[in-house]
């Protein structure tokens, strides 16, 4: 059942790694799974929400495995930015097939499919209700998509990242997959889950989040109904806060 709450947020980035878009493939989009976000989106944004993504491109091309086989770093993280233009893309238009104008802004420029990463132009973007997807991380080798995320929601003025997880219900004191006796944190300081190594962002994503007193919502996305719950203010997941 759906919330019928009133929106705890008026502006929100959602993060999405390239492995959410994989549904139970190996690799790749799967279809259902990019229809399902879209789905989870269009709600959020009938809500009145400003909705604005950042996806990774793991499903693709991770540039760390490119960098393990005797790549130049700069070179294999171009390549991984590459991949999240693709998926940006496929976001988009399954966000258009459920009726919701979508712009995607890279910041490596590709005109031919999409708008340079402009900040005011995004923000005008979301205060005329679309929904805008940030691709090809920061434009800049050796920062992630995670670090992408944290800037361009301080850039946006979000008022929370939602950091969407495969699996998992958000935050444990250890890898769940490989620990059956992990603990889950429902909340968690910025500093202790970079004093403890926590999965939660790279270290210099989770530093701008807390210099910023920027909070993560940390939940699981195989429940599409999830980031609407969190935007009507309900506790889901993990809450990463100053």
């Amino acid at each position: 059942m759906e919330s019928d709450g009133k929106p705890a947020f008026r502006r929100v980035l959602l993060k999405l790694s390239g492995e959410a878009l994989m549904g139970e493939q190996a690799f790749g989009t799967d279809p259902d799974r990019i229809h399902a976000i879209a789905r989870t989106v269009r709600r959020v944004r009938e809500r009145g929400v400003e909705v604005a993504l950042v996806v990774g491109g793991g499903n693709i091309y991770r540039g760390l495995e490119g960098t393990a086989k005797g790549m130049a770093r700069a070179t294999a993280d171009y390549m991984g930015m590459l991949a999240t233009v693709l998926n940006a893309l496929a976001l988009q238009d399954a966000l258009e097939h459920e009726g919701v104008n979508t712009r995607v802004l890279s910041a490596i420029t590709i005109q031919e499919v999409a708008e340079p990463y402009i900040r005011r132009r995004a923000m005008r973007h979301l205060e005329k209700g679309r929904v805008v997807i940030f691709a090809s991380g920061t434009g800049n080798p050796f920062f992630t998509t995670d670090t992408a995320a944290a800037l361009r929601a301080l850039e946006i003025h979000a008022e929370a990242i939602l950091m969407a997880k495969n699996n998992v219900e958000g935050v444990y004191d250890m890898d769940p997959t490989e620990n059956a006796d992990a603990t889950f944190l429902p909340t968690i300081t910025h500093g202790e889950a970079m004093e403890r190594g926590l999965r939660v962002m790279d270290s210099t994503a989770l530093s701008l989040c807390r210099d910023n007193d920027l909070p993560i919502y940390v939940f699981n996305m195989s429940d599409e109904r999830n980031i609407d719950r969190i935007v009507c203010g309900e506790r889901v997941g993990t809450v990463v806060a100053t």
